[in-house]
């Protein structure tokens, strides 16, 4: 799952960075209004966390601007104040939630699980292919055998697959998507993980398979 992080504190910002991405979300992390504003004409995320307070174009102004233009992105909003008048503004303005500084990370990453949920999954979602199952309410990959409840990634991948059913859908898709082009990840680690969920797969004797198109990509396939 991808996020953008608009905070122009640096050090808040780096250490959010990092509980975010220890969380296996992917992050892109800019620090004032206008590169918020940039960012989000340019690539879509599952969630922005906006500061209020920021150069150039503040947080409600970055929020008006994208609910305008019909980006309904979910957005939590950062602030130090706690005054009921912002709270107020960022929620007409169209924001999904609020958090107040200073906050404890296990209440930031609650509310993030929350917004973006809700906004993009009913709790009885599911996705089927074959005999397999995959609830996008409570990440489990199931077939009469059995289930897992997949990692983050893991489910972000096969999410994409299931929901592409028999297109293929090349490496660098994934890494975008999942991984966001700025990562680090060498373009390898989609091979690990799609290792990863053809094993889970094949232990919940699906009939279903992920198969490789050389140079090309991935897709799901029937097995007869």
């Amino acid at each position: 799952m991808r996020l953008l992080l608009a905070e122009d504190e640096q050090a808040l910002s780096k250490a959010l960075v990092t509980i975010l991405e220890r969380n296996n979300y992917s992050v892109d992390a800019v620090y004032d209004g206008q590169a918020a504003l940039e960012y989000l004409q340019v690539d879509n995320y599952d969630g922005v966390i906006l500061d209020i307070m920021m150069p150039k174009v503040d947080g409600i102004n970055v929020l008006k601007t994208i609910r305008k233009q019909g980006n309904c992105v979910p957005v939590l909003l950062l602030t130090a104040k706690s005054e009921i008048d912002d709270k107020v503004s960022g929620l007409d303005a169209g924001a999904n939630d609020y958090l107040t500084k200073p906050f404890h990370p296990r209440e930031l990453l609650a509310r993030i699980r929350a917004m973006t949920r809700n906004a993009s999954v009913q709790p009885d979602a599911k996705l089927m292919f074959g005999n397999v199952t995959l609830d996008q309410a409570t990440f489990e990959l199931s077939t009469p055998a059995g289930s897992f409840r997949l990692a983050n990634k893991e489910f972000q991948m096969m999410e994409l697959l299931m929901s592409n059913k028999q297109n293929v859908i090349s490496a660098e898709r994934f890494m975008g998507k999942i991984w966001g082009y700025d990562s680090d990840s060498e373009i390898n680690v989609v091979w690990v993980y799609i290792s990863y969920l053809r094993k889970k797969l094949a232990s919940l004797h699906a009939n279903i398979q992920i198969k490789a198109i050389r140079n090309v990509g991935y897709l799901l396939e029937e097995v007869h």
